[in-house]
């Protein structure tokens, strides 16, 4: 039969199951059953933190549990409970998470029950996800688009059987478009990955009805090569059944498949909203598919006796109170740790290489980056880069990837579709499974579509894992304005960026550091966005020629966090209190260079390099030194990271200071406008930059 067709035109006699399979999944759903009763049952005490079980959902839970091996990968929603019984947690292990206990197997007490993030011997995979509304999907479909890169590179072992990556939905997550990016994804590329797609007709109080037009197989029919597949979610039998031919097609990489199970509600949709409070007569509609039930007559038509079950559901009973009270008493987390894990360990500590090798050639800025990344491609293969039009017919439209696809390969340097949430999010997956993206955001104005995933899958994975899953990801974003870029190719986003805790920051002025800094982005285990700026790329704008250094030899490398002063101030002007410092970064360090030569002597200019970390103590050694302070950015200035850095440095450095700290930027304006002379009036230039140091001299 050919997979597409639903398993419910199935016929008996079923194909056999092992008894003991039977059995194992029969006292597991007595165990998820009775966890779920004894949770209502305390509320006070299990009511504390919101959290929600997996009642009408136990048998595709198991059957997928059952069939994912330590080989594989997972990335599962907040109501797979069965799922995690299914793999061989126990009770024990997800009570402390939902009491949010110090040894919380996932977390640690950060973060909520059902929310998985497991690396044990013997066990799938579990990288760290958020809670799970569709955009679950792009990491796991990263993680099945890093095994079929490894694999295509012979550089995974392969003892014999493959591994697959299943992504667990609720069908009303299907309806978020980041969900159509990975389905786009997986069919194009043909990937390793299972969407297990558990649909109950309920989202929180909306209806099925109500949220789409067609459920997940019928949607699932519009993606060419997404093989499918329907289940009864509440019947183990079919569901197992069922699985077992969506993991051979996948293992056999024969391509992405879809399985729909329809499920019964049982349970609450969260403890926090109760089913009594919206459900009517359709609570008695879902309780005939109690999967239990089901399963224990299937049991009992095979010979097995009521004494039997009636034993196996004691023994469930006594397990689920034995571990509930061991919950009770287990230890709080530790609270002098709640701020550990927001990044990991950094190798990269010192600056190493040499920056001007004897004989070395002056390059632009935009090919110390390729050199950068083509250096890393040939010494690490695991490494490959993608974004909008960096394969090898154009090689990124600021020819930032030329001849690289040629050099490497298609399956190494290649072009994605417009999908700024998949070219973001598919790192947290590739990152999971060993490989080491890097990735572009064509301009910085088209990075918001990618932000959501930015946010809830990057930036707090290390941190809710309890440091099991940084993630290791270089995203190259080109930024900023000059010659008529106009509204959409000339933003500068990195306040936005820089509210985002838990992702590093990045930005250099010249060749050199561009080259420098970029390994160190690659090195780092931790996400990094590096912001290049388009009108340093080649040097074109009349005051950047410094952008383009002596290109750095192979080894050179700049740890993340160190800011440099490219121009000092001379000793008797800092002597005589007649010197301040510029701290900036971007195009404001080459502003403050032609600014400052009205001012000979008495400018010290500081390239920050790095906007998180910030090299605080370089600032407010400066700040000491000079006792006045500008800070230059090219964003609008209010509310921007260059007013907060203002702000602290008020407050940090207020003994030191003779004058207020001052700060200039772009008008506060929503967009660049097309029209140079537009353009000129609202950004800042080294003309403004002079003025704004001649006040800050004088006051």
């Amino acid at each position: 039969m050919a997979i597409e067709e639903t398993t419910r035109a199935r016929k008996k006699p079923r194909t056999a199951i092992s008894h003991a399979i039977l059995l194992k999944a029969y006292q597991l759903m007595c165990t998820a059953k009775r966890m779920a009763e004894t949770y209502d049952e305390n509320r006070d005490i299990c009511g504390k933190y919101v959290h929600s079980t997996s009642r009408g959902h136990e048998a595709i839970q198991l059957a997928a549990g059952f069939h994912l091996t330590a080989i594989d990968y997972a990335s599962l929603y907040y109501r797979d409970e069965s799922m995690l019984l299914g793999i061989g947690l126990q009770p024990y292990e997800l009570m402390l998470q939902l009491m949010a206990k110090r040894d919380d197997p996932f977390s640690g007490g950060r973060t909520y029950y059902g929310h998985p993030s497991l690396k044990r011997e013997g066990f799938p995979v579990i990288p760290h996800q958020s809670s799970a509304t569709g955009m679950q999907a792009i990491p796991a479909t990263g993680m099945a688009h890093g095994i079929a890169y490894l694999e295509s590179q012979s550089l995974r072992k392969n003892d014999g059987a493959l591994p697959v990556v299943l992504c667990s939905l609720g069908d009303g997550s299907v309806t978020e478009g980041e969900v159509a990016e990975a389905f786009q994804m997986a069919v194009l590329k043909k990937l390793p990955i299972i969407y297990l797609v558990q649909d109950n007709d309920w989202g929180i109080s909306a209806s099925g009805s109500e949220m789409r037009a067609m459920n997940a197989y019928e949607y699932a029919g519009g993606f060419k090569g997404m093989e499918r597949m329907a289940v009864d979610g509440a019947d183990f039998v079919d569901s197992y059944l069922g699985l077992e031919k969506a993991f051979a097609y996948v293992r056999d990489r024969k391509g992405p498949v879809l399985v729909h199970a329809k499920c019964p509600l049982l349970g609450h949709h969260t403890s926090g909203v109760r089913r009594e409070w919206y459900r009517g007569d359709d609570i008695e509609l879902h309780r005939k598919s109690d999967p239990l039930e089901k399963l224990k007559n299937y049991l009992l038509e095979q010979g097995e006796t009521t004494d039997s079950l009636t034993a196996l559901e004691q023994q469930a009973a006594e397990h689920v109170a034995s571990d509930y009270q061991r919950a009770l008493q287990a230890i709080d987390p530790d609270a002098a740790d709640f701020n550990t894990h927001e990044f990991a360990s950094t190798p990269i500590t010192t600056e190493a290489g040499n920056r001007t090798p004897k004989g070395g050639e002056k390059v632009v800025m935009v090919d110390a980056a390729l050199h950068a990344v083509d250096e890393i491609l040939k010494k690490h293969p695991e490494a490959l880069f993608y974004g909008q039009d960096v394969g090898r017919r154009l090689g990124g439209v600021f020819r930032e990837a030329a001849t690289l696809a040629q050099k490497y390969g298609d399956a190494r340097v290649f072009n994605t579709p417009i999908q700024e949430a998949y070219i973001i999010g598919s790192t947290a997956g590739m990152s999971a499974v060993g490989a080491k993206p890097i990735v572009e955001i064509q301009f910085a104005d088209y990075i918001w579509p990618g932000i959501n995933q930015l946010v809830e899958e990057l930036s707090k994975s290390c941190y809710l894992s309890h440091g099991k899953f940084p993630i290791q990801a270089l995203i190259r974003v080109p930024i900023g304005a000059y010659g008529g870029g106009g509204p959409y190719h000339s933003g500068s986003v990195e306040s936005a960026l820089l509210t985002i805790r838990g992702i590093k920051v990045v930005y250099p002025s010249n060749a050199a550091d561009m080259k420098g800094l970029l390994k160190a982005s690659f090195y780092d285990p931790n996400p990094v966005v590096l912001l290049e700026h388009k009108g340093l790329y080649w040097s074109k704008v009349p005051g950047t020629g410094d952008a383009k250094t002596i290109e750095p030899d192979e080894e050179y490398i700049i740890p993340l966090g160190k800011a440099a002063i490219v121009q000092a101030a001379e000793q008797d002007k800092i002597e005589a209190g007649e010197s301040c410092v510029i701290i900036t970064y971007g195009m404001g360090i080459y502003w403050s260079k032609e600014a400052s030569k009205a001012f000979e002597g008495r400018v010290e200019i500081m390239d920050l390099r790095t906007l998180n970390p910030v090299d605080w103590e370089a600032i407010i050694s400066s700040v000491k030194l000079h006792g006045r302070a500008l800070v230059l950015t090219e964003e609008p200035l209010l509310n921007s990271f260059a007013e907060s850095l203002a702000g602290r440095i008020s407050k940090e450095c207020f003994q030191h200071l003779d004058a207020p700290v001052y700060t200039c930027g772009a008008a506060n304006l929503p967009a660049v406008p097309l029209n140079v002379d537009l353009e000129c009036m609202m950004l800042p230039n080294a003309e403004k930059v002079r003025d704004v140091v001649g006040e800050l001299l004088g006051y």
